[in-house]
């Protein structure tokens, strides 16, 4: 039975953390620049002592400056957004010398305790049996939908096929998905194929090559540039199908992040990396698991702002990352870089949604 891993909390009582020092703060002079020897946060949960007492940074991620606010209150601050007057914590040791602790060990298993730690996958190759990752998704997602927030990170790959389109509109549709995020590219071919039943100029069904095939995913632009936003699009050329169109429909915020070799791109586009980030951070923030499909750099970036703990009513719960991509040096990459936990499946993304929608609904 599927149980999400219990997280146990350092021992305070023990001498190390009863000894440990205050941590050292300095206040911002000058905004959007740190004072020196600042701290630089981690995904891992992190302990500040301040005024004899340990505290959790709860919404963490990583190469952010943690600053104790007024109320007591902790948070990890990108440099671009310290203001002065803030309060921001010093030390670059992690073991308790200056009150900062790392601790890496929260879904351990306790002695004594029955159950599978939590830990990191590794060795993961073309030759693996993934039987028991698609079955522990399956689980994760079951119990993500009613309890947590989930966030799907995808690549165009996922909309060039007829049945790749279905599964993703099936699993927003019945409450797997509660944010996407993706570039111009996926939600352009993804409505192409509403439109001409298209991506990138060849048949959803057939992969033939159609008439003036290069111009559709043009079009598509320019016909939603002309409505004035994809909703109005999907409005007035009454779109009925794929992911774009199913989330406009249940209510599922999209993040589409510009990049220079966009054409177009669409109205909802959005061309300022900050502003992206943002975005993006107020999903993975609050993120319990994220599946990442066949894209590389948003996988990394997503990676990046997610740290590898939640804070749910209350408790604390690791946060689940699956990266799914048909390229091993993709997913070996996508672990070297910034993603401390992910589970990683090599596979075709058609494969793979056709196979978890349909485990899915043997479950239903």
């Amino acid at each position: 039975m599927f149980r999400i891993p219990k997280y146990h909390e350092p021992d305070f009582q023990q001498a190390i953390f009863r000894n440990a020092p205050d941590v050292k703060t300095e206040k911002v002079t000058v905004a959007g620049v740190a004072p020196e020897y600042f701290h630089s946060t981690s995904m891992y949960p992190e302990y500040f002592k301040i005024n004899g007492e340990w505290k959790l940074l709860t919404e963490a991620r990583m190469d952010c400056v943690p600053v104790i606010h007024p109320d007591g209150k902790l948070e990890a601050k990108e440099f671009r957004r310290l203001e002065v007057g803030e309060v921001v914590i010093l030390g670059r040791s992690e073991d308790c010398s200056e009150g900062i602790y790392l601790y890496d060990k929260g879904f351990t298993a306790a002695e004594g305790e029955e159950g599978e730690a939590f830990s990191f996958r590794s060795g993961r190759s073309r030759e693996t049996s993934f039987a028991n990752d698609y079955r522990r998704l399956v689980d994760v997602l079951k119990h993500d939908k009613e309890n947590g927030h989930i966030v799907w990170v995808m690549g165009p790959a996922a909309v060039f096929d007829a049945n790749s389109r279905a599964a993703m509109e099936y699993i927003i549709e019945n409450g797997y998905c509660n944010a996407l995020f993706g570039g111009n590219a996926v939600a352009t071919h993804d409505l192409e194929g509403a439109m001409f039943n298209t991506a990138l100029g060849q048949d959803l069904t057939t992969g033939e090559n159609v008439v003036n095939g290069h111009y559709k995913h043009l079009d598509l632009i320019n016909r939603v540039n002309r409505a004035g936003s994809i909703p109005e699009a999907i409005k007035e050329y009454d779109l009925k199908s794929g992911v774009i169109q199913a989330c406009v429909k249940n209510d599922v915020p999209f993040v589409l992040a510009g990049s220079i070799r966009d054409d177009g791109p669409l109205p909802e586009v959005n061309r300022s990396s900050d502003l992206v980030q943002d975005a993006m951070r107020f999903h993975t923030k609050k993120a319990t698991t994220v599946i990442c499909l066949a894209t590389q750099l948003h996988t990394i970036a997503t990676g990046n702002l997610t740290p590898c703990f939640v804070e749910v009513d209350g408790e604390i719960r690791p946060v689940f990352i699956f990266a799914i991509d048909v390229s091993e040096f993709v997913l070996n990459k996508i672990r070297d870089r910034g993603t401390l936990e992910v589970t990683t499946i090599v596979s075709n993304i058609q494969d793979f949604l056709f196979k978890l929608t349909s485990m899915l609904k043997e479950e239903e």
